[in-house]
């Protein structure tokens, strides 16, 4: 039988053995230290100064006035301000795509220019004399920005192809049902650098002071975290994404919506659920985001207003109830365009529809509720606020009660979350002391195991002295 002889070449000699250990550590050094310098360049989020005690409110330009203009709508600017409004979030004011247009007038997400404003809302001029006239007031401007997709008839989509998402068959996609808009392709370079471009040019040409996204968690993050850093370097802004996903507040955002506190609140109100069904979502969300995460709390928002129904209409009698939680708990209140009238119907999306200002009854008890979340440190924002420690009640299912304390400001919240009248005692001893209800200014001592009465709904908000 021959003998098979070894393969030489498999025979490895000490050096080339060594040599091999070398590059591979060498390789594997360079690859950690690639690692620890992006690491390292990575920008820790740092929240714009003035966004520490900031409430925000959302603006249809469409359907605020009879004009539906922005000229109309700074006419009521000094109102909110009065009212005690931070932060104004404009939906889209870019000019709206025709081609595959729903309805009349459009969606305003459906972006033909993101350079330009909407004629039918006036001007550039007429945006930026909004912007000044907002900051001359103390109050700052972020406006809704549509980065996951654009209008069929935007000029992008004849120049630059490329920049859209393409099917099998080299179709181009619209996301879901949204036959209006087509889908941008996040893996072109040129296509991002556009897009961070377009956001710059409104913070340099127009003053703003940030954005809210829109669907924020179909566009890649690392998209995000770069237009963050670009944008930060002309000047401190305030991002909003519309989406809830906790690796967003590492680099990119300030503050994301609430979307599981809103759907339950929703249910409390049905009888799905209950107030230990509330306690357990800021266990979750204390473990899932990070301390110094903004949430935004609402009771309503454009989405919800057309397509959900009213406030009223999913909440009931128990609107207000969560409209006072939503201000007093750790995050942010959002307050839509005519909440503050009571304004109870769904507004039409894609026609011109009209808020009925007549009247303005709820205009004291949202000023109020923003006056406490302004001057109340514990009701800050962030790690600017007070933890919220909640007091056990004689029945936890119905009643949710808490303190936020921060510094020497305390705050003694109790809500009904039932439409039955509930007499309980709290436990404890973190409540007791002297406070003011910030509705009517009575004074009122609380001692151990203090005895209180709430009517269906109910609530009571107290400031300590």
């Amino acid at each position: 039988m021959k003998k098979i002889s070894k393969n030489p070449c498999l025979k490895i000699s000490p050096i080339i053995l060594i040599l091999f250990i070398l590059l591979l550590q060498t390789s594997c050094n360079n690859q950690n230290k690639k690692m620890k310098d992006k690491k390292q360049t990575a920008t820790k989020l740092v929240h714009p100064e003035w966004s520490k005690n900031s409430n925000i409110y959302e603006v249809n330009i469409r359907q605020y006035t009879p004009e539906g203009t922005l000229k109309a709508f700074e006419k009521h600017l000094s109102r909110l301000k009065q009212m005690g409004v931070d932060m104004i979030w404009l939906m889209p004011i870019q000019p709206i795509g025709e081609k595959n247009r729903k309805g009349t007038l459009g969606s305003y997400y459906s972006i033909k220019d993101y350079m330009a404003v909407n004629p039918e809302f006036g001007t550039m001029k007429d945006f930026k004399e909004l912007v000044d006239k907002a900051h001359q007031l103390g109050m700052h401007v972020i406006i809704d920005w549509v980065a996951n997709h654009s209008a069929w008839d935007n000029e992008m989509i004849e120049e630059h192809p490329d920049w859209y998402t393409k099917d099998s068959a080299g179709n181009f996609v619209s996301p879901f049902d949204w036959t209006d808009v087509v889908d941008l392709n996040y893996d072109n370079e040129e296509m991002r650098k556009y897009m961070i471009d377009a956001l710059k040019f409104w913070i340099v040409e127009t003053d703003i002071d940030g954005f809210r996204c829109d669907v924020a968690g179909m566009v890649p993050l690392d998209f995000w975290n770069d237009a963050r850093q670009e944008l930060d370097q002309i000047k401190p802004v305030f991002m909003l994404a519309e989406a809830e996903e906790p690796p967003h507040h590492e680099e990119a955002y300030d503050m994301s919506y609430s979307w599981n506190l809103h759907h339950i609140m929703n249910d409390v109100v049905k009888g799905e659920k209950n107030a230990n069904d509330i306690a357990a979502y800021f266990v979750e969300n204390d473990s899932l985001f990070p301390e110094d995460a903004y949430r935004m709390h609402f009771t309503s928002n454009h989405d919800e207003n057309s397509w959900n129904g009213t406030e009223y209409e999913r909440m009931g009698d128990g609107a207000l109830t969560f409209a006072a939680f939503s201000a007093t708990i750790p995050g942010m209140p959002l307050i839509y365009s005519g909440q503050e009238a009571a304004f109870n119907r769904r507004l039409e999306f894609f026609e011109k529809d009209q808020i009925d200002w007549d009247k303005f009854q709820l205009n004291d008890f949202y000023k109020k509720l923003l006056a406490l979340k302004k001057n109340n440190k514990a009701l800050w924002n962030g790690t600017f606020g007070g933890k919220m420690i909640r007091i056990p009640t004689s029945n936890d299912e119905a009643v949710f009660a808490f303190t936020r304390e921060k510094d020497s400001d305390k705050i003694l919240a109790i809500y009904n979350f039932t439409d039955k009248e509930q007499n309980i005692v709290l436990s404890g001893e973190n409540y007791v002391g002297n406070y003011i209800d910030i509705f009517n200014g009575k004074q009122k001592s609380f001692s151990e195991n203090e005895e209180i009465e709430l009517g269906p709904w109910g609530y009571f908000i107290f400031e300590e002295k």
